[in-house]
């Protein structure tokens, strides 16, 4: 197997884009890209432009008569079905979306292919992570699920056991749905609770079909949640869980809109801690899955000061060349984001807590703490199903 990592990127990505009024700019991903050059980085990794997704792997996990409907949505925006979801606030039809939606597809399902058959260890595809999109609807800014297909197609590819996790603040809801009666899939998704953010759901009580009992695993967090009590939760449920399943791969969701930074949301974690998470993911990989990993990027609202540094730290992690917390960002980069956008770019790569700290699960539970109540539903819900104390 190979040990360099790859980064799946095609400067056609860019055309992903609902119009200059909608929150997610794909100036995103273009600076996150120039970022990642800015530091070298580019160097440390193989650049990957995949092909988009055909007809066929779509179908892995979305209806052909949605895919018709993107299509004729993509030629004529002003036709796009409402009931699938198009043309809609959050999603805008726009002339060529499913061309570049499948773009977006097609580069997680050929990180999910370099991965499985060995020609590289990491994958990143930070264009990705799209993990709302539904089997018949498009949702939350969403058109194809390419998280989704790419655990398809590892599936597809002979993979018995594929664990996703996602960070994103919101909940991972179409990667759950996709795979809800699938035993062979496990999704764990940590987020904002149901009661204040989109889309709704995610509750502890969502566990699986009864055929797949212990396969969904869903913790909500209160608002307001930081750093401490973001990683908390997270090395209280995640570890133990991907131990006992024993993944073949990894397939992790880094949406960098936790942030305290982010419009959109109302968690209020650092870029130190989504980059302590980051590392954390990349070092589940190597002790359950041989190293098998691929990571994604997905939401992320403050698109300068915020995502193209917390994508850039993933890139980093997995090229095996960890951006360190004080790095000062080069001034040409700081440059290039005020003549795109006339905003003052930042100064160094993280917001200065490095190192983060949490009390372990272990130390003990508070029964009047929101964070703790959350992490306990969480494992009272999952954990017996799975065989494990909770």
């Amino acid at each position: 197997m190979s040990g360099r990592a790859q980064l799946m990127w095609d400067e056609a990505v860019t055309g992903y884009d609902f119009g200059p009024d909608h929150p997610m700019d794909p100036v995103r991903l273009e600076l996150t890209r120039r970022l990642v050059g800015a530091l070298g980085l580019d160097r440390a990794v193989e650049i990957v432009a995949a092909k988009p997704a055909g007809q066929s792997t779509l179908r892995l996990v979305h209806r052909e008569d949605y895919i018709e409907a993107v299509k004729a949505a993509s030629a004529d925006p002003g036709s796009a079905d409402g009931s699938y979801g198009l043309g809609t606030v959050d999603d805008p039809a726009f002339a060529g979306m499913h061309e570049v939606s499948a773009l977006i597809a097609g580069q997680s399902v050929a990180a999910a292919e370099a991965v499985w058959h060995g020609d590289a260890l990491h994958a990143v595809n930070f264009t990705g992570g799209l993990h709302h999109a539904m089997p018949g609807a498009a949702s939350g800014f969403c058109i194809y699920n390419d998280a989704a297909l790419a655990i398809a197609r590892l599936l597809e590819l002979g993979a018995e056991r594929v664990a996703y996790v996602d960070v994103d603040v919101h909940h991972g809801d179409g990667v759950q749905a996709a795979f809800w009666e699938d035993p062979r899939v496990l999704t764990i998704s940590l987020h904002e609770h149901p009661r204040t953010l989109f889309p709704q759901t995610g509750w502890p009580e969502e566990t699986g079909a009864e055929s797949a009992a212990g396969s969904a695993v869903n913790l909500p967090l209160p608002a307001g949640t930081g750093d401490a009590g973001w990683l908390r939760a997270f090395h209280a449920v995640v570890p133990e869980l991907v131990a006992d399943f024993r993944p073949e791969v990894l397939v992790t969701q880094h949406g960098a809109d936790t942030h305290f930074e982010d419009p959109l949301a109302h968690l209020a974690v650092s870029l130190d801690g989504q980059r302590a998470v980051q590392l954390a993911c990349h070092d589940l990989a190597h002790e359950h899955a041989d190293g098998r990993w691929i990571a994604l990027g997905g939401g992320g609202y403050e698109v300068v000061d915020v995502v193209p540094r917390s994508w850039t730290h993933l890139v980093g992690i997995a090229a095996g060349r960890p951006v360190a917390p004080d790095t000062v960002i080069p001034e040409g980069w700081r440059q290039d984001v005020y003549a795109r956008t006339r905003q003052l770019g930042p100064m160094r790569m993280t917001d200065g807590r490095w190192p983060v700290s949490w009390a372990d699960w272990e130390s003990g539970y508070d029964p009047a703490d929101r964070l703790d109540q959350a992490v306990r539903a969480t494992r009272r819900a999952v954990f017996p199903l799975r065989g494990l104390l909770a």
